[in-house]
């Protein structure tokens, strides 16, 4: 149980619900998701597909566990997150030997954190506690569940490549997945910085991980004004050679998530959660899937207004018509299982 406290006066969050940080088109999938009846039996079962258990062994017996005697600090820094997040159980986490700078959540019943050793010979304390934060907040807004559905889909689409036209229906859903996780990546970036509550380390992490370790040769202005400069770069064909660079990305471009977590750090809403004003989870039930969708589709509009790129210019107006669908679909199913409708 995380009965400790941080090693500096940090705000604590009790009773904080994912959605204070997730990304509205993140959380109004979750939303989604966490209110369809039999939802998470069905995923239980189809995560068995991927031994949870065989994979806690596999890491158990490869790497090392952090605890009070192996990794004491990180150990701290995994209980200090819990803490200030409001986790009721910590997670265990393992050390990877690997020199790719990655972190991940794994697991559904118990989930754990790997970390790979990368990571720690890239980043200083501040950076790595952010990092720890971003898992944390993979586990406590379900991510680390949700994205075994992706995981099975992908060994269906492999054993199905075969067949003519087999893996076309599964790739469309695994690009609309990996949509929904880059943005999961940013609502864990919130995440992080929640539990760090430094702005400069969850800044210095991505500038890191795309230029590595010498920060003195970098800085954080010009890094902000190049991820300006790739919203806005080109023509409509170069907005379309970044769509289709992005296709395949788990995670967004360490410039965008520099800029956005730079835009929420500024925009209010992280200093409103730090005074105390954020959805608790004990009101998750009352969340409304039809609010959500609505929210993330605002969302998406706000950031196409805001967004330079040509090529999202010459797509707005069929994105926004896709938002009014997917509104439209939710409509229906409010009515069809009795909630209420709107005019």
């Amino acid at each position: 149980m995380t009965e400790n406290t941080p090693d500096r006066a940090r705000t604590r969050f009790p009773g904080i619900s994912s959605r204070a940080y997730e990304h509205p088109a993140d959380r109004s999938a979750l939303v989604a998701l966490r209110s369809l009846s039999g939802f998470d039996v069905v995923l239980r079962k189809m995560s068995g597909l991927i031994n949870e258990r065989s994979l806690r062994l596999m890491f158990l017996g490869g790497s090392v566990r952090v605890g009070e005697d192996q990794f004491r600090h990180v150990h701290d820094m995994v209980r200090d997150a819990c803490y200030i997040l409001d986790m009721p159980e910590v997670p265990e986490l393992f050390v990877r030997q690997d020199p790719t700078p990655n972190a991940m959540a794994l697991g559904s019943d118990h989930p754990f954190i790997v970390l790979n050793t990368g990571l720690l010979d890239l980043l200083d304390d501040e950076e790595l506690r952010f990092v720890i934060g971003h898992e944390v907040g993979h586990i406590l807004s379900g991510h680390a569940v949700y994205q075994t559905m992706m995981q099975v889909l992908l060994q269906l689409g492999a054993r199905l490549a075969w067949l003519p036209l087999g893996n076309v229906g599964i790739a469309a859903i695994v690009i609309g997945l990996r949509e929904w996780f880059r943005k999961a990546e940013l609502s864990s970036d919130r995440a992080g910085l929640l539990a760090g509550q430094d702005v400069d380390a969850a800044k210095r992490v991505n500038m890191k991980l795309a230029g590595g370790v010498r920060l003195g040769e970098m800085s954080a202005e010009a890094f902000l004004a190049q991820a300006r400069e790739y919203d806005a770069a080109g023509d409509v064909r170069d907005g379309f050679l970044k769509f289709m660079n992005l296709l395949g990305q788990s995670h967004p471009w360490a410039v965008i998530r520099f800029a956005e977590i730079d835009r929420w750090a500024r925009g209010g809403e992280y200093e409103r959660i730090l005074a105390g004003d954020y959805p608790r989870r004990d009101d998750d039930g009352d969340a409304s899937v039809r609010d959500g969708v609505k929210e993330a589709a605002r969302s998406y509009r706000e950031s196409w207004e805001r967004t330079a790129d040509p090529f999202v210019g010459k797509v707005r107006d069929m994105a926004d018509a896709a938002a009014g669908a997917a509104g439209g679909l939710f409509d229906r199913i409010t009515r069809r299982d009795g909630g209420p409708t709107t005019p």
